[in-house]
């Protein structure tokens, strides 16, 4: 055998399963997290709309993808290793698996320092805080016990399908509980386009309180306001209707729109700015289906009283 080609595949796939490990852990970790993040929610001071869209769209993509290829590579290299005992013992498989070790410490320390922040920072009630220690714990100590048994010579063909099997099975678990959670793709969609819905609404909110901030009075229609150079989302991407603005009062308006689904008051914050309406904010909270907000203008906010 070519003892530099040899080598050459030793390095490249080494790397190869160990850029897969790196991506199968960081994404497991994040779709544990969101979906412990969804189910208690951190306090926080501001406010945010924000619900089941945020997702686990990224790490379930990455962990179908990636965990295959990481099982297809460690196959390979459990197959060499079988027919060559030096091969285990080269440089860069063992160089490769304590970096490995090294940078999985690293990161399960950062992980548990930033959880236990959270927590001593009343951000993160205690079953929140419970359960993400308890999902660090797994998934580190299997990690940790894979690379140790697999450094000291103690796997065997066995063992290692039973480790393969037991991390299948607990990232098809993770997927399921995240779709469960959070919701299936179709209603991760629906409140993706709520979600536009509402900074669409956001952006014509804005111009409306800046229409009034230069003129001094609401405008009758939102065409009114297209003369401050600068134009807002009033048509509805998914209905292809308009938003509705209704001028109800001198200082006071109603926006309106159709939404699939209830707003999610576990990804709200649990309190409210009380000068929201003073940065000419609109409620996430809304009902399914045709919903208006209900808006006031505070004239002294834009007074244009001379300076002294």
């Amino acid at each position: 055998m070519d003892i530099k080609k040899f080598d050459s595949k030793d390095f490249f796939l080494n790397l190869g399963a160990t850029v897969a490990l790196y991506t199968v852990v960081i994404s497991l970790m994040n779709l544990l997290f969101t979906v412990i993040n969804y189910a208690y929610p951190k306090v926080t001071s501001g406010y945010s709309y924000y619900n089941a869209s945020q997702s686990i769209s990224w790490p379930v993509a990455a962990l179908i993808v990636v965990f295959p290829i990481f099982v297809y590579l460690m196959w390979i290299l459990e197959k060499t290793y079988r027919h060559s005992l030096e091969a285990r013992n080269t440089g860069i498989h063992k160089l490769l698996t304590y970096v490995t070790l090294f940078i999985a410490g690293l990161v399960v320390v950062g992980n548990l320092v930033t959880v236990l922040y959270y927590f001593l920072d009343g951000q993160d009630i205690t079953t929140g805080f419970l359960l993400k220690v308890l999902a660090l714990f797994v998934v580190s100590v299997s990690l940790f016990t894979y690379y140790l048994s697999d450094i000291r010579g103690t796997l065997t063909s066995k063992s290692r399908k039973g480790w393969r099997i037991f991390a299948a099975a607990l990232i098809l678990i993770s997927i399921v509980l995240g779709f469960a959670v959070l919701g299936s793709p179709a209603t991760q969609r629906k409140y993706k386009q709520d979600n536009h819905k509402m900074n669409n609404l956001q952006e014509i909110n804005n111009f409306i309180t800046s229409f009034y901030a230069e003129n001094e009075k609401l405008p009758e229609t939102l065409n009114d306001s297209m003369g401050l150079g600068y134009y807002p989302i009033i048509i509805d991407s998914q209905t292809q209707k308009p938003y509705e603005y209704i001028k109800t009062g001198d200082l006071t308006y109603s926006l309106c729109a159709e939404f699939n689904l209830p707003s999610d008051p576990k990804m709200e914050s649990i309190s409210a700015p009380r000068d929201m309406y003073y940065y000419g904010g609109i409620s996430g909270v809304h009902p399914a289906g045709r919903h208006c907000f209900e808006q006031t203008i505070n004239p002294n906010t834009y007074s244009k009283a001379p300076l002294r």
